[in-house]
């Protein structure tokens, strides 16, 4: 294995309230951190290379405060990483996402798989691997729950709610990871030290070949015109039972169209 390249990305923490600004856009200066599918997306890299060889590289697309979020990755064990950040690309949507990530994949040497997780926190959209995948002309192994790399092959399990399915593909792939992939390690204290010496290349989007009319909230296929605040919780309906509790949480779950 010569490159693995992992797609990283810092969000909100999900322990945190989320706001949005002016423009409908997520405010991501709320407790930013690395998020969490992507530390298993790391961890899955990491231990590729401990058995075939080869290195980690970590991508991500974002704004100045992402470099928390690499080195994070970095201190995890990764060996350097890729940072594409550019003020045009403020309020881009999945496909432009991925298209910058196309680009950037371009100037990385040697890449072989691409890891990712399979949806973000913030926005669940979780069709960025897919897409990259179609822009790249690369066979797509998504949703996996477990991954095992055998020379130039690929075999995956996907669970779904119609059952388990085998997937299989050759080098080079995208592949995209569930929680169920692994366990991530802790950042060791020498890691965490060694990760401020390690290499981050700052790419801007002229650097990747992007032009700025490609990307942006003001060329992105969708657009948000408004919002409206989730509803407080209601006090729910408290049933007494008094011989005939079962029927009352029948007729209750009737009437919600439950059942």
């Amino acid at each position: 294995m010569t490159n693995v390249v992992v797609l990283i990305k810092q969000v909100p923490d999900t322990g945190s309230e989320r706001k949005l600004a002016d423009d409908f856009s997520l405010d991501r200066s709320i407790d930013p951190v690395l998020d969490e599918i992507n530390e298993r997306a790391v961890e899955e890299a990491l231990q590729i290379k401990e058995a075939h060889g080869g290195e980690v590289t970590v991508l991500t697309v974002g704004p100045s405060s992402s470099t928390d979020a690499i080195r994070k990755a970095l201190s995890m064990g990764a060996d350097k990483a890729v940072h594409v950040q550019d003020d045009a690309l403020h309020g881009s949507d999945a496909i432009q996402t991925a298209w910058v990530i196309a680009r950037a994949l371009g100037t990385i040497e040697g890449v072989e798989l691409v890891i990712a997780g399979n949806e973000a926190t913030d926005g669940r959209v979780g069709a960025v691997p897919a897409i990259l995948a179609e822009y790249l002309g690369l066979p797509q192994l998504t949703h996996l729950r477990k991954l095992t790399v055998d020379g130039d092959s690929l075999k995956g399990e996907r669970e779904t709610d119609e059952g388990i399915f085998e997937l299989e593909a050759s080098l080079p792939a995208i592949v995209s990871v569930n929680e169920k992939i692994n366990e991530p390690r802790f950042p060791s204290f020498k890691g965490i030290m060694a990760a401020k010496k390690k290499e981050i290349s700052v790419l801007s989007l002229a650097e990747i070949g992007v032009e700025l009319d490609e990307v942006g909230g003001a060329n992105a296929g969708t657009s948000v015109s408004g919002v409206t605040p989730k509803p407080a919780k209601e006090a729910g309906e408290k049933v007494v039972d008094e011989g005939d509790g079962g029927t009352k949480v029948a007729q209750f779950l009737i009437g919600q169209k439950i059942i």
